[in-house]
């Protein structure tokens, strides 16, 4: 899946001719050009041709080739659809936030690799990383303070986490 990106999950269908209603999360998707999407169906992406689609605020409405029936409609509800990263489009340096530094590969000045990072929490005042670290989810705020400088091209931030805050998840 590291070759896809998600855009949405389906919410559930409409009418008897295998429309789905897709709940969309990501931005301006109105804007990238794809003739098909991929399904996490039992972990693996299985692909699926589109027909056609509408939108409507954070909404898609979905046809797809040989989904003509409410019965076979209904077995993607609740699954996530995915794009593949070709179809990503490229940001701008002066588009890029720190909700983009996910995926990106988080490294400490005194401990080193942290591991990938696999979300990012907006709260009200700050975002939150989460990262793998030693078989244990660490959590660390992403600001000024903390991010010493972000590699783009390979993909990778260097933090400089607070004495202690690993000790307290790996303690």
């Amino acid at each position: 899946m590291k070759d896809h990106f998600k855009i949405g999950t389906i919410i559930k269908t409409r009418g008897l001719k295998g429309e789905l209603q897709m709940f969309v999360d990501f931005e301006h998707l109105q804007d990238v050009n794809f003739t098909a999407v991929f399904f996490d169906l039992g972990g693996k992406l299985v692909p699926y041709f589109v027909e056609s689609v509408k939108y409507q605020k954070n909404t898609a409405w979905l046809y797809l080739e040989d989904v003509d029936t409410i019965e076979k409609a209904s077995k993607l509800v609740k699954k996530d659809v995915y794009l593949s990263n070709k179809l990503k489009p490229k940001k701008k340096k002066d588009e890029f936030t720190l909700k983009d530094l996910k995926g990106f590969i988080a490294i400490d000045e005194n401990e080193g690799e942290l591991g990938e990072i696999l979300e990012i929490q907006e709260l009200p005042h700050q975002y939150i990383a989460t990262v793998h670290y030693k078989n244990c989810e660490v959590l660390f705020p992403l600001n000024e303070t903390i991010i010493k400088g972000i590699d783009l091209n390979n993909g990778e931030v260097y933090v400089d986490l607070p004495e202690g805050l690993l000790d307290i998840y790996l303690g």
